[in-house]
């Protein structure tokens, strides 16, 4: 995100950073509320006027709900183990791309998770609770990633319901809660993943959720203790965009989200490729070998493939070619063999490759009934069987938009300079 410092800073700061006191901190939350779609922003500089003091976004104008965050330990609300959390436990940096930051610190004591949250009762059918049918979504955060790979913010309460040796004990039991989500990596640590649901919980007849992206580009680790120097110029851009018009959804390190490809999918995500291989046999009149007929139609996973990209010859004999056939969000290893009219007639389609950014997906995002089967908006962690410590870092921003933001949008986003102690004027 931030690679150098333009020279007008350098006379401001030692460390090339420019202080809120000339207006520069306005200037940097307009960029954000000014980009079309944003219905919710928190600088972590934003609180209340009075009561709790708690942080809250900046929402459009005639808004009446500014979603202020609460301090929670999640573990003690479903195991029942754990002292509070409080604003005590996010230790603030005072500078970042708005003025302000708050840290996600490397917990020791397993029974203490803290995350910051708009409880869903207070956020269900609201702006930001985005979700069903043709409903498109874009979520940002500026973060110093230090480790973890874990979420960054969305709703996505991933349940508890899951058998994770850490859930024994566990006393409130709840199924996945997901809709969408910003993550720092997954199983690629440090990239942008973007994750969405269309059912709260598992894809593909498997535990996790699948549907989600990664950006080729990744953030290293940078301690948070770093001088401040090292961290001004150490903030990414994290972003996810889903487009419902185009079935895609999109990972953005920076502004950037080059083309992302996973090969050899049966081995690296059998759900995946199970998904493709049941949706394909199922095609064929009759019940195929290895069709299981019990497989759920509406989870297959079938992108379109009538738009041949290109094709390469793999191997070619007298009476059988291999060809790796790539259409937009698959590449298809097709055998053909000859028949006796010297026609060449496909035998098999096998799944090689999947396109995992942009990713294809085809389906509503989850829409809870009620709050009671809704999750939170989560901020630096998300409540999930596992307990693990996930993310560690830096967060200097969130901001949520109810549209799929374009390239030229994300990277004016990631483009912020640092700024130091902001304060609301």
């Amino acid at each position: 995100m931030i690679r150098t410092v333009p020279t007008i800073l350098v006379f401001l700061s030692c460390f090339g950073v420019a202080t809120a006191n000339d207006g520069d901190y306005q200037r940097h939350v307009d960029v954000v509320r000014n980009t079309p779609g944003c219905v919710a922003f928190w600088d972590f500089v934003k609180r209340e006027p009075g009561g709790q003091n708690r942080f809250t976004a900046h929402v459009p104008e005639g808004a009446t709900n500014d979603f202020p965050l609460d301090a929670n330990n999640y573990v003690k609300d479903y195991w029942g183990a754990g002292r509070d959390a409080g604003y005590q436990d996010f230790p603030l940096l005072g500078r970042g791309p708005f003025g302000q930051a708050i840290r996600i610190r490397r917990e020791q004591d397993a029974s203490f998770r803290p995350l910051l949250m708009v409880p869903r009762e207070r956020m269900h059918d609201s702006a930001i609770d985005i979700k069903g049918a043709d409903h498109p979504v874009s979520i940002v955060a500026w973060a110093i990633r230090e480790s973890g790979n874990h979420a960054l913010a969305g709703i996505w309460h991933e349940g508890t319901d899951l058998k994770e040796r850490a859930s024994q004990g566990i006393q409130r039991v709840e199924r996945g809660q997901r809709q969408y989500a910003i993550f720092a990596g997954l199983e690629r640590a440090g990239s942008a993943c973007g994750h969405v649901s269309e059912n709260g919980a598992g894809s593909f007849q498997y535990k996790f959720a699948l549907h989600k992206t990664y950006s080729q580009e990744t953030a290293p680790e940078v301690p948070a203790d770093s001088p401040v120097d090292v961290l001004d110029q150490s903030w990414h851009c994290f972003a996810m965009t889903f487009s419902p018009q185009r079935s895609e959804l999109k990972s953005w390190l920076d502004g950037q989200a080059a083309d992302h490809w996973q090969d050899n999918v049966r081995q690296r995500i059998p759900p995946v490729y199970n998904a493709w291989r049941q949706g394909e046999l199922h095609q064929i009149a009759g019940i195929q070998p290895g069709e299981d007929v019990n497989y759920p139609a509406d989870q297959y996973y079938n992108p379109p493939e009538d738009n041949l990209i290109s094709s390469k010859v793999l191997s070619e004999s007298a009476d059988v070619r291999i060809e790796l056939q790539q259409f937009p969000y698959t590449r298809v290893k097709v055998t053909f063999k000859k028949q006796s009219d010297g026609e060449w007639q496909v035998v098999d389609r096998d799944l090689s490759a999947v396109r995992k950014n942009p990713w294809w997906f085809p389906h509503p995002i989850y829409s809870p009934a009620d709050a009671q089967t809704g999750g939170p908006f989560a901020i630096g962690r998300v409540i999930h069987s596992a307990r693990t410590v996930g993310f560690t870092g830096w967060i200097g921003g969130v901001a949520v938009f109810d549209r799929a933001l374009n390239a030229s949008e994300l990277q004016a986003l990631s483009s912020i300079n640092v700024i130091a102690n902001a304060k609301v004027q």
